[in-house]
């Protein structure tokens, strides 16, 4: 009788056994020394009385498939004690020997993500996708036909999403702790061209436009959100990017109005993702919602609309008070109009307000409180004369 041992099977201690569906398999036949030598392994403690094992296994087996299979487990081995140059040095070796290993990937973009290393976490990502977009193109081997091949791939594949998703979070987590937004925005687009069709892609692309916006990169910036919104026009996001920043800056006003009206009617029909709480839900489509008024009132603003102007952004008032940024600015616009308006008790009231937030409009708002102090003290003068 013979027993055959699957090589990954063995080897996916942190990333589930799924991944021995995705690389070489290795045979060994019961009761060979080779087979002895490893059921020694398999039993000993990871530590230096597991490599002493492996070491002595290399130096008698350690040819071909044999050579294969050490290499995996001295990964295995390696990253249990944290020892992650031994993990990425085994794993190079295992996937130079078998280019199509998905568990040294894996392994690798584990050692990166525990080291706290980007670049060789984004670097063992990319090996990760690019095993499994040649897994998803290759051809059925041969005395395998066409639709059993792509049954099995479909199986294999299916098997191995739990080690996917890991990389995939991972590298997400990754580019979203990073605080540059260029270099934030770069492990983005490089993330979205590893993984495409990921179930984080959508939110990446997206997280991509405000981290060129966050550093200054308005072309970029521009250009992405409007690519997200050519293949989804209801895209909340990015609908109210582009408003806010086109009436901040006093162009493209109709389609900014147009595109903020849009998002306030998909707000009001929007269904709550399972991944936040009511409470979250509901305080994110709030503030949604007044950063919407907020950018129809600017709109008028520009247009020299002032009552829909104002009426638009004290309906924004109450639910921006969550986000202090934006409800400073949404403050600092209302008293801005009104005293454009010369009502200049009610544009004092708004401003003081916008004053005593710590935000970047404290010190605009104070200049033009300055202002409207001087030109109501003037005006008193002028009558009381």
């Amino acid at each position: 009788m013979r027993r055959f041992m699957i090589l990954i099977a063995f080897l996916l201690g942190i990333a589930g056994t799924a991944a021995a569906q995705i690389g070489k398999s290795v045979s060994v036949s019961a009761g060979t020394p080779e087979d002895k030598a490893l059921t020694e392994i398999y039993g000993a403690p990871d530590g230096p009385e597991k490599t002493a094992l492996l070491d002595k296994f290399m130096a008698d087996f350690g040819k071909g498939d044999m050579e294969l299979l050490a290499d995996q487990l001295y990964v295995q081995t390696y990253l249990a004690q944290k020892n992650y140059a031994k993990v990425y040095e085994f794993a190079s070796k295992a996937l130079a020997l078998d280019p199509s290993n998905l568990s040294a990937a894996v392994s690798m973009v584990h050692a990166a993500e525990e080291q706290g290393d980007v670049k060789k976490l984004y670097d063992a990502g990319d090996r990760v996708a690019e095993i499994i977009a040649q897994y998803k193109n290759s051809p059925a081997p041969e005395g395998t036909s066409a639709e059993q091949w792509a049954q099995q791939k479909t199986t294999n594949l299916n098997n191995v999403q739990g080690d996917i998703g890991y990389v995939q979070y991972a590298l997400v987590g990754a580019a979203y702790k990073t605080t540059d937004p260029i270099a934030r925005a770069a492990l983005f687009e490089r993330y979205v061209t590893a993984f495409p069709d990921s179930q984080y892609t959508a939110a990446v692309r997206e997280q991509t436009a405000i981290a060129y916006q966050q550093a200054q990169q308005i072309p970029k910036m521009l250009d992405t959100a409007q690519r997200i919104l050519a293949a989804d026009p209801n895209n909340i996001s990015m609908l109210l990017l582009l408003s806010d920043y086109w009436t901040d800056n006093g162009q493209e006003l109709d389609k900014a109005v147009g595109d903020a009206q849009h998002a306030l009617d998909l707000l009001a029909q929007a269904k709550k993702p399972d991944n936040l709480s009511d409470d979250q839900w509901q305080q994110q489509v709030t503030v949604e919602k007044g950063v919407a008024y907020s950018a129809i009132g600017e709109a008028n603003v520009n247009k020299g609309r002032y009552q829909p102007a104002v009426d638009a952004f004290k309906q924004a008032s109450p639910l921006l008070k969550s986000n202090t940024v934006a409800y400073a600015r949404n403050l600092y616009r209302l008293g801005f109009t009104l005293a454009k308006m010369e009502r200049f008790p009610e544009a004092r009231t708004a401003l003081t307000e916008a004053v005593s937030i710590n935000s970047p409009y404290k010190s605009k708002a104070q200049e033009t409180l300055n202002k409207i102090n001087g030109t109501a003290s003037g005006k008193t003068k002028k009558k009381s004369s």
